[in-house]
């Protein structure tokens, strides 16, 4: 099974995202974080990490990339138990056992994205808000197509 690592190609996610994911970090989605934002919710560093900030699972910062690698079940499963104490911690879930399944779904969701692709396959996530709340859509970039120049772009904060 796969699943995605964060991965840095220069120190822009330093300067763009609050809390900067570190790289080889699991990473998921994490748009769950953004779930109850509106548009006066979008300045600055928080506006780039809504846009396209993946969730690392250590750090819980964000991160622009990330690129899909094997993960193993016994850390698989390690990383559920992990999100869900962050459920817990932050979030206000009343038990693990309430918030391992949350987390398990989110696992299981980067899992299906993950799924299928080669090794460091590159992906990112683009957000938006919609009358129906939080939107998302994913992108693909191949190794061969993976080149700094293309990549390395981020938004202007001032907007």
């Amino acid at each position: 099974m796969n699943l995605a690592r964060a991965i840095h190609f220069d120190e822009s996610d330093q300067m763009v995202f609050h809390n900067p994911a570190r790289t080889g970090e699991w990473a998921v989605s994490g748009g769950f974080e953004f779930s109850n934002w509106g548009k006066g919710d979008l300045n600055g560093k928080a506006r780039q990490a809504f846009a396209n900030g993946w969730l690392g699972l250590e750090t819980f910062g964000r991160v622009t990339f990330v690129a899909t690698t094997k993960v193993e079940p016994a850390e698989f499963d390690r990383l559920v138990d992990q999100l869900a104490q962050h459920f817990v911690d932050i979030y206000g879930a009343p038990d693990m056992k309430s918030a391992r399944p949350v987390a398990l779904d989110e696992l299981n969701h980067m899992v299906e994205l993950c799924a299928g692709h080669d090794p460091n396959t590159l992906l990112t996530v683009a957000r938006e808000i919609t009358d129906k709340g939080v939107a998302e859509a994913y992108r693909t970039i191949d190794p061969p197509e993976a080149e700094l120049d293309i990549l390395a772009v981020h938004g202007d904060l001032e907007e």
